[in-house]
């Protein structure tokens, strides 16, 4: 859209707004209906729409108005105020039931709508719902008592407007600096811009601000979780159910962090005491069948998983949980629920993109492919749109490595690093094996297990801040002090001793690791890298199929995946030339084939002498936290090599990008 057609819609819409505030309701009604008849974008589409509903509700044409908005549903089903549009209509007619109902879906969609929240108050009041009037009212006092700015910037934020209402809270904040509420928001706007370094540096200083406030050390906790920090995040979590020994939330950011450091018993304890009081919705169940699955208890994260969507039909991730232990058969009632769910406007897309890949397992394992890989591109078109991933960002990052850390550059840096030889990493791309080659290796009794450490990349993201004396990252590495990239290498190791148990080397599998093998290099000289690959097709369909919690965001388009994985080989060509014989590249199709050489070829590598458990693997208890949880339970096993020709005829652009 060119920029003068873009100004002549919002003048349009400007216009239009306007006779509504003057109350010249025939002609807003007569513009709009005019407009929404030419070609649109659906966006475009969505804000006309909404204008002549606005302006037939106020004329009373309460039919007129629901039919519009039922149109804005089928074009963005997320869209908060539509539902608040509907609720008033039905309300008009004296529909309490779909009032009520529209109302909480509003509320749902964007939880700042306090417009909706004052209007549900009544209506739980009065069908005698002690609790939900409750949560009511704590929602309407903590918006009311919001500075109306910061109001607005929660609206905006909740409407998908990030950008915007990131403008006016920082523009609140020029002059109130200190105000907490603004401070959390500009946080969370941070977090949702996947700027989690920044929300972590603002929540730090919310908690300095307010030591005795819970809220900013809970915001604090669920950062820290998301980049890894479980140990941090258990004492945040420590303090908070010291603080407030009722509050749910506290108690379960308090077994999601023993999860995080390891102790799956206590917190499988902690889940179990919260049910028993009754207090669990569908959440604490998929949590309490998260730590039985790592505990590899499947049985048990079954019945929790089940237990999930018995509470919440609509809980997709319920679904997809029993989809992810990779074994578990759905039932033809789970299948019509899961497809009622996605042709459901009122489900959430969140929920629908786990019901579609749900589905999509649930039609591989039945051997209907063609509907199969229906679902799984359905989900990747619906998370992709919500990820919106840069194949041309990433690109650019991979010249920009290549291009700086060249072998000048990395022997400059030889000798500057921490000398522990304790790390081994398993890089790659996620469903390339590494799982498998983490689960031989921590079977030698030399060797602890881990878990994808986020500890390089959060040093990376460190380091790719700008400073205003140091060149961007990774060139600013020549210009540290040697000491000071030596104690990036002692970090790393104090950082990951809470993963470790007394083996004299670790392993951190975080496959993105492969984009910072340079830094790795230089604060850990003597660490070891094993490269796990697998051919291009298996790894990246497998790749495409898989709804990860956290990250891969390549993994959502066949295209992008491709060019990822292109870019993947391009930047380890490169680290293998400046790092010559101390990178191992590891085939998965040949530890499938030749297991036991391969494992000798790998435990050389590490310097390791060969133990029978390490062929043994699938009889190691250890808690594995990845999606292939199950699979490296069992021995090894030849089915999944070319899982993906089922799919052939659906993968001809991937399967030409690898011909070409």
């Amino acid at each position: 859209m060119s920029d003068n057609t873009a100004q002549a819609f919002e003048a349009t819409c400007r216009n239009i707004q306007g006779l509504i505030q003057q109350g010249n309701l025939v002609n807003a009604c007569q513009e709009a209906e005019s407009f929404a008849k030419q070609d649109l974008s659906s966006e475009q589409s969505v804000q006309i729409l909404y204008l002549l509903a606005v302006a037939y509700r106020l004329r009373k044409s309460f039919e007129e108005a629901i039919q519009t908005l039922v149109k804005i549903k089928q074009l963005k089903p997320t869209h908060a105020r539509m539902y608040q549009e509907l609720a008033y209509n039905y309300k008009a007619l004296g529909d309490e039931k779909n009032a009520a109902k529209h109302f909480y879906l509003a509320t749902k969609h964007n939880p700042a709508l306090l417009s909706s929240w004052q209007a549900l108050l009544p209506i739980y009041q009065q069908q005698q719902q002690a609790e939900a009037s409750r949560l009511c009212q704590v929602q309407i006092d903590n918006l009311s008592a919001l500075p109306q700015q910061v109001l607005a910037a929660h609206d905006l934020m909740h409407e998908g407007n990030l950008a915007a209402a990131d403008q006016v809270v920082r523009g609140y904040l020029r002059e109130h600096k200190h105000s907490l509420p603004a401070l959390l928001l500009l946080a969370e706007i941070a977090s949702k811009l996947k700027a989690i370094s920044e929300a972590e540096f603002i929540l730090e200083t919310c908690v300095e601000l307010a030591n005795d406030d819970p809220e900013p050390k809970y915001q604090l906790f669920k950062i820290y979780s998301k980049l890894g920090k479980f140990k941090l995040a258990l004492a945040l979590s420590e303090k908070l159910v010291t603080l407030s020994p009722a509050n749910l939330f506290y108690k379960v950011a308090h077994a999601t962090a023993l999860v995080g450091v390891g102790d799956i018993n206590k917190a499988i304890e902690l889940y179990d005491q919260i049910i028993a009081q009754d207090q669990a919705q569908s959440n604490v169940y998929l949590l309490l069948g998260h730590a039985h699955k790592t505990a590899g208890n499947i049985e048990k994260a079954v019945d929790a998983y089940r237990h999930a969507y018995i509470n919440d039909a609509t809980c997709g991730d319920a679904f997809w949980s029993l989809a992810n232990t990779k074994t578990y058969a759905f039932t033809e009632t789970e299948i019509n629920l899961m497809q009622n769910g996605v042709e459901s406007f009122e489900v959430s897309t969140d929920d629908r993109v786990h019901m579609h890949f749900a589905l999509g397992k649930a039609f591989e394992d039945g051997k209907d492919f063609e509907k199969s890989f229906f679902h799984y591109s359905q989900g990747n078109q619906l998370k992709s749109e919500l990820l919106k991933f840069s194949s041309a960002k990433h690109q650019a990052f991979v010249s920009h490595q290549i291009e700086n850390f060249t072998q000048t550059y990395a022997n400059k840096l030889v000798g500057k690093g921490h000398s522990d030889s304790a790390p081994i990493f398993i890089v790659g791309l996620p469903r390339a094996g590494s799982t498998l080659l983490e689960q031989i290796l921590a079977s030698h009794s030399q060797v602890d297990g881990t878990m994808e450490l986020h500890e390089i990349l959060g040093l990376a993201a460190r380091l790719s801040k700008p400073h205003a004396k140091l060149p961007a990252y990774p060139t600013n590495l020549a210009e540290l002090p040697s000491d000071l990239i030596a104690e990036f290498g002692k970090q790393f190791i104090d950082n990951t001793q809470v993963y470790r148990q007394s083996a004299p080397y670790f392993i951190d599998k975080m496959p993105n690791n492969f984009m910072h093998i340079g830094l790795i290099k230089t604060i850990l000289p003597n660490a070891k890298i094993i490269d796990a690959r697998r051919n291009p097709m298996a790894c990246c369909f497998s790749g495409y199929k898989q709804l990860f919690g956290e990250g891969q965001e390549f993994t959502y388009s066949l295209s992008d995946i491709g060019i990822y994985y292109q870019q993947y080989l391009r930047l380890m060509a490169h680290w293998q030339t400046i790092y010559p014989n101390q990178i191992l590249q590891v085939d998965h199709e040949n530890i499938v084939n030749n297991t036991e050489d391969e494992i000798r070829r790998i435990l050389d590598y590490c310097g390791l002498e060969f133990e029978q458990a390490c062929l043994e693997f699938h009889k190691n208890k250890r808690a594995v936290k990845t999606p292939s949880a199950e699979q490296v339970r069992q021995p090894i096993y030849k089915d999944g090599l070319e899982q993906w020709k089922n799919y052939e005829a659906f993968l001809g652009e991937l399967l030409e990008m690898f011909e070409r």
